[in-house]
């Protein structure tokens, strides 16, 4: 197995180019602030950006726990991969994070400055201190349920000169610890987001109750309950609301949602009153 290291200070854009220089050096995975990422799928550990405070952030990086560093460690054992890439702030961290995973002694360092422009360094330290934006190397889907509601955005990069080359989704988001605090949504806008989906779902006549309840990650569990038109199919009106409701929920809002409970209480032609 060969180790590749990765470092240069916070905010100078590390994760985010961390996909095109595995693509670029055959690099199988990577980790990264806590986290073991292979082919752009988190297969074991905690993202340091889930803690709440910067110290608890930098100890899951350097896998400091005994529990998170194990179950990395044997989900490397698994897979087995022919490389890994280690993302430090240092070269001295990322000598730390390979010995505390057990890993063989580090091949090459590459260093952020040498695959970047000073320019686009510092874009990345202004989007860090403007917004306390960071990225994560794995597609929206993978981490979401980790931030939901901490503005995730999928983003793609591609180099115009390997035009034939797709270099990965990355996610933006804030972390927990950020200064910015938690982006919350009131129940109003989610009744008003649930109202407008059952206005053009084909099948479904009025909402009667739209609520939310979220678990300590801010993932959210819709209830609804509706009515249907007369003559509609229960199944497949419900069915269709259910799955609106996820879609449209993600998309405005960037919550994760754990399920959507649909109720039905009776029949009623689209519109009615009352």
């Amino acid at each position: 197995m060969i180790i590749y290291g990765l470092s240069g200070k916070s905010g100078t854009g590390k994760s985010y180019n961390a996909i095109e220089l595995c693509a670029r050096m055959g690099i199988e995975a990577i980790v990264d602030d806590g986290l073991f990422i292979v082919s752009g799928k988190i297969v074991a550990g905690t993202s340091a950006k889930k803690q709440k405070t910067k110290i608890r952030a930098i100890k899951t990086a350097i896998f400091e726990d005994e529990e998170q560093s194990l179950e990395v460690r044997r989900a490397i054992e698994k897979v087995s991969p022919k490389s890994i890439l280690v993302i430090g702030t240092s070269d001295r961290m990322v000598d730390i994070i390979s010995g505390r995973l057990h890993l063989p002694p580090v091949t090459e360092y590459v260093h952020i400055e040498d695959i970047t422009t000073d320019a686009q360094r510092a874009k990345a330290h202004e989007m860090r201190e403007r917004s306390g934006m960071h990225v994560i190397p794995a597609p929206t889907l993978q981490v979401r349920k980790q931030f939901s509601g901490y503005f995730l955005n999928p983003r793609r990069s591609f180099r115009q000169e390997r035009p034939d080359q797709d270099s990965g989704e990355k996610t933006v988001m804030r972390p927990k610890y950020s200064y910015l605090g938690k982006f919350e949504i009131s129940e109003k806008v989610i009744s008003d987001i649930v109202g407008y989906i059952v206005s053009v779902t084909p099948g479904v006549s009025q909402v009667i109750m739209a609520g939310s309840s979220p678990d300590e990650d801010n993932n959210l569990y819709i209830r609804v309950i509706i009515t249907v038109e007369w003559g509609s199919r229960i199944r497949t009106a419900a069915a269709e609301l259910q799955r609106r409701i996820v879609e449209e929920v993600s998309r405005m809002t960037n919550f994760n949602i754990n399920g959507v409970s649909v109720e039905v209480r009776g029949f009623k032609a689209k519109g009615a009153a009352g």
